[in-house]
């Protein structure tokens, strides 16, 4: 899968049930739809109620930012707002293949949603890369 960025390879990786799409040289995560609720889940264990659906904001946002291109559909991507306090400006395939975070988007989601130590995330990320390279 090309990355929606840079149009460079990313690699798939796959970690405790969950699998994304990662690009080495932007660091941008795709998730197949579904997927972000099960990462969510793996690291908000203490929050039930808390999914993709109660995190993101049903409004499209307005922005100079490019649209870019869904990497399963190649439909142009809507912009929306997950999460607050800061809200994150992620990419959402309009016809629901999945979500794109840019490098970094992807940390500010799970802190707010009480995920608070990154190394957890960091860990989870490493773990699954080098699973990756073992094949």
């Amino acid at each position: 899968m090309k990355c929606p960025v840079d149009k460079t390879d990313m690699i798939v990786v796959e970690h405790m049930q969950i699998e994304l799409d990662y690009c080495l040289q932007c660091e941008g995560v795709w998730f197949d739809s579904g997927e972000l609720d099960l990462l969510i889940s793996a690291f908000a264990a203490n929050r039930s109620d808390t999914s993709i659906d109660s995190l993101l904001t049903q409004q499209k946002v307005k922005t100079n930012e490019t649209r870019r291109k869904c990497p399963i559909c190649r439909h142009k991507m809507e912009k929306g707002l997950l999460g607050d306090n800061p809200e994150v400006l992620i990419d959402i395939c309009p016809i629901g293949d999945g979500l794109w975070f840019d490098g970094g988007e992807l940390h500010h989601v799970l802190h707010q949603i009480g995920h608070t130590n990154s190394k957890d995330l960091i860990s989870f990320l490493g773990d699954a890369l080098e699973a990756d390279n073992q094949f």
